[in-house]
């Protein structure tokens, strides 16, 4: 028995490694799952799109990401039992290389989706149309070139100097025909037995130099509207050029219309208000110089203040206001524009200012609405 008890304690003593060699790689293979589960765990709150052992991810994001294996991958619980196709991930780097690839790919997605697609708020600022309108990029100006502040000058000269000419010769113009013109402004008055003196020797001259005065320049006013979008053309971009036109165009027609309107409309009702209330007390003999002064000023403001749509547009086009902000500001509307016709008719009766503000109101609702036809 005492021979035998050495080589019973080598047994025992090897049983013992055995044992603590089988519970080391028991606890090595515990921590390698413990790990590889955490790393997965990380890898799915970084990652926007499936996690890879979902059976529904896509093989598109899993060959992109996970090139080495493309087919669907087991369970973390599988792949620390050996049977992983791809090579776990180390450390932080892997994971950062991960985010990193799905945050470009989602950058991708959103730079090839269409515009319906895309909210504004996931626009950087350098994308957005004020930040375009500021600072266009040079892909966008077609026509731009390099031109020195003395070029600039030069051309600017140039134009004024065509304008001022073609000005002055419809000055000259409507100057020589001077006495139909005052006839066809005293029309609206003329009729209610309406008489005009001058009260010093030269009124009636001066009043056709004023007279001819706003005449070219209505005339002249297409020239000098040719002259100044000849001058920034070359520094707008394709867009803004396309919108140009519209802009122009309504711009023109708006302010001749307000005249036509002013004329037909504005004038005769606030006049014949005049008359027939000094009718019976007062003869009527007005002087020509104050009668062409209101004429002339309640004409050309009224054309002015049919340019509320214009303004309208440009500033939605910019980004400055919506459609919906300038709907939801109708009550102060309304208070404004009885102030502005009050300011801009040169006449205190409350009929002038009702016949101005009417318009002015149904141009700013007008103007809203197509400023939401265009999507803004």
């Amino acid at each position: 028995s005492t021979s035998q008890e050495p080589g019973s304690r080598r047994s025992e003593g090897s049983n013992t490694h055995t044992e603590l060699a089988e519970a080391s790689r028991k606890l090595s293979v515990y921590h390698l799952s413990s790990s590889r589960e955490r790393r997965w765990e990380a890898q799915e709150r970084c990652s926007p799109t499936p996690h890879r052992n979902s059976a529904a991810s896509s093989s598109v994001a899993t060959t992109s990401l996970f090139p080495i294996s493309p087919h669907t991958c087991p369970s973390p619980s599988i792949a620390a039992a050996g049977t992983f196709a791809v090579p776990p991930l180390r450390g932080a780097a892997a994971r950062t290389r991960i985010c990193q690839r799905l945050k470009e790919k989602s950058l991708h997605r959103a730079a090839s989706a269409p515009p319906s697609k895309i909210h504004f708020q996931d626009v950087e600022e350098d994308q957005s149309s004020l930040y375009n309108f500021l600072y266009p990029s040079k892909e966008l100006l077609p026509d731009d070139k390099e031109m020195s502040i003395f070029d600039h000058l030069e051309e600017l000269r140039a134009r004024i100097f065509i304008s001022v000419l073609a000005v002055g010769a419809s000055i000259i113009g409507c100057f020589a025909f001077s006495k139909d013109i005052i006839k066809i402004l005293e029309a609206p008055v003329s009729v209610q037995g309406v008489r005009f003196l001058q009260l010093s020797p030269g009124e009636f001259f001066f009043t056709t130099l004023k007279v001819s005065g706003y005449c070219g320049l209505l005339i002249g006013s297409p020239i000098i509207l040719y002259e100044i979008i000849a001058f920034v053309l070359p520094g707008l971009t394709k867009d803004e050029r396309k919108f140009l036109g519209p802009i122009v165009l309504g711009s023109s027609v708006l302010f001749y219309l307000g005249i036509l309107f002013s004329y037909t409309v504005l004038a005769p009702a606030a006049l014949n208000f005049f008359v027939n209330y000094a009718e019976g007390a007062v003869e009527s003999i007005w002087s020509i110089d104050q009668y062409f002064e209101f004429v002339l000023v309640l004409l050309f403001s009224t054309g002015l203040s049919f340019q509320v749509p214009v303004i309208q547009l440009l500033l939605g086009q910019v980004g400055l206001v919506s459609s919906e902000q300038m709907l939801s500001i109708w009550r102060y509307v309304v208070v404004g524009a009885v102030v502005a016709a009050a300011v801009l008719t040169p006449s205190t009766d409350p009929l002038t200012q009702m016949l101005l503000a009417g318009p002015l109101l149904g141009l700013y609702l007008g103007g809203a609405w197509m400023v939401r036809l265009t999507g803004r």
